[in-house]
């Protein structure tokens, strides 16, 4: 008798879903995706312990994402839908499940919570700069200047050594990342397109060669034991409040660093490889807004040069 079959009588989802985890996702994806899809099998014993997965088909399915979006709002509840959704496909494949349960789901969700402000404007930016408080030895207000002027994520801009810096060149490399959100020490960067080189105004480089001398070459610069992201948020946020400004995280300064971009008239491409995106759609969906905004713009500056042409 085919053991798929034995099996599938008793087989949990969700003991289903676990193994599938083991089996296809450890050591192959970043510590911090690894923890979604652990926290996904987590809410699968507490809304469907029972639930066997030869019972799994459309209306179960749709319930169980139902159930989910009652606490979650939409884009966690698609977020949801797509850990699980790799999964259950390789179940109908191995013949655990007939049909594919996940066709046509439809995706609820609670309300969005009122959004905080994503990026500063370039005075609001310029008013922020000019609160930091720039000593002559590195501190936290370096590491916000650094990200404002790179639009690096917080754990690359964490992992970056003197050894990164190539002031010659006005360079600084991104090729890895540093763990603030478990034991510390280096992790890769979030996909290949993360590594990169990024140009550094002439400022900047000035700066940090002066910041940098006589530091170990391959030793992180921002790290002196524990760091968190919410000790550097707080700091960034007593800067807004002294200069009435919105108050945004540290990676609102990697948003403000492409807004501006975009605004001044950076290709999307450009600001795409500069922010070490995996491809474009991922910039064109983050900064739609931006880019609505624009093409608003280039179609004013159109409609003005056509009607300047003589008939």
């Amino acid at each position: 008798m085919n053991t798929a079959t034995v099996d599938s009588k008793t087989l949990l989802f969700c003991d289903y879903y676990k193994q599938w985890i083991s089996v296809y996702k450890e050591g192959a994806i970043r510590p911090v995706t690894m923890n979604k899809y652990y926290m996904a099998h987590r809410w699968l014993i507490k809304l469907i312990p029972e639930l066997a997965i030869k019972d799994l088909d459309r209306i179960t399915y749709q319930k169980l994402l139902n159930d989910y979006a009652r606490e979650h709002e939409r884009q966690t509840t698609m977020d949801f839908h797509h850990h699980l959704k790799c999964a259950i496909l390789d179940a109908v494949d191995e013949g655990l499940i007939s049909r594919d349960p996940t066709r046509k789901a439809i995706i609820k969700g609670k309300q969005p919570r009122d959004k905080k402000t994503k990026y500063l404007n370039q005075y609001e930016l310029h008013k922020l700069l000019d609160d930091l408080s720039l000593t002559p030895e590195i501190n936290a207000d370096w590491l916000i200047l650094l990200i404002a002027k790179t639009g690096m994520r917080f754990s690359e801009a964490l992992g970056l050594t003197p050894k990164d810096f190539d002031l010659s060149h006005q360079v600084v490399s991104v090729s890895k990342t540093w763990d603030y959100k478990g034991n510390g020490g280096f992790l890769p960067t979030k996909n290949q397109s993360s590594i990169r080189k990024i140009p550094l105004d002439w400022q900047t480089v000035i700066q940090f060669a002066e910041l940098l001398k006589n530091l170990p070459e391959e030793q992180p610069i921002f790290v002196h034991g524990n760091i968190y992201n919410s000790t550097i948020n707080d700091i960034l946020a007593r800067h807004c409040k002294n200069v009435a400004i919105p108050i945004i995280s540290i990676h609102g300064l990697r948003h403000t660093h492409a807004s501006l971009l975009l605004f001044a008239g950076v290709s999307i491409a450009s600001v795409a490889r500069r922010l070490g995106h995996s491809n474009i759609t991922t910039t064109q969906k983050t900064y739609l807004h931006i880019i609505q905004e624009l093409e608003s713009k280039d179609i004013d500056i159109i409609m003005r040069s056509l009607s300047t042409l003589n008939s």
